[in-house]
């Protein structure tokens, strides 16, 4: 059993490396290009606990908390559920939610982590933690965030999306 875990812990490693937190691959959707800002959006249990693993992590190293932005978590949920409608994680039509970020909340930079099929939020922050180019987004000159985990009710597996921002 562990061994399989490892093995599962090693690949979806190595599909995270692989894929670029700045795809430039594009999904088109009329949100994507509106300039509206979303400020309702509902947090669960494991988005909250999620986001305070990552600030955690941030203020033991010496950098600041973020705060997070309900507009930059409504971006992550439609990530997702574009995601369990393609049953894969991916970063596409990373650049369109960047873009929005950018023009909505006047964003400077803003980045991505992804992660598939964790049962915990610890789970998938150490695995964000054991990747560079996650690590670095994690460790990245950000000010924001938003969080989004959402269930495959087909599948029962977990998708994560966790944008980032610069804003000043």
């Amino acid at each position: 059993m562990k061994v399989n875990l490892l093995k599962l812990m090693l690949l979806l490693t190595v599909i995270f490396t692989m894929n670029s937190c700045s795809s430039d691959t594009t999904e088109e959707t009329a949100d994507s290009t509106s300039s509206v800002i979303v400020e309702n959006y509902t947090y669960a249990d494991n988005e909250l606990e999620t986001l305070k693993l990552i600030n955690d992590y941030r203020i033991s190293i010496g950098l600041n908390p973020l705060e997070k932005i309900n507009h930059i978590s409504y971006k992550s949920e439609e990530h997702d559920y574009y995601m369990i409608d393609q049953k894969a994680p991916s970063h596409d039509g990373f650049v369109d939610r960047a873009n929005n970020i950018m023009k909505v909340l006047g964003a400077k930079t803003v980045g991505e982590n992804i992660a598939y099929n964790f049962s915990s939020p610890q789970s998938a922050v150490n695995a964000w933690l054991n990747s560079p180019a996650h690590k670095a987004n994690i460790e990245g000159n950000y000010t924001h965030f938003g969080i989004s985990i959402r269930k495959d009710a087909a599948t029962g597996k977990l998708y994560y999306t966790n944008i980032f921002a610069k804003i000043d």
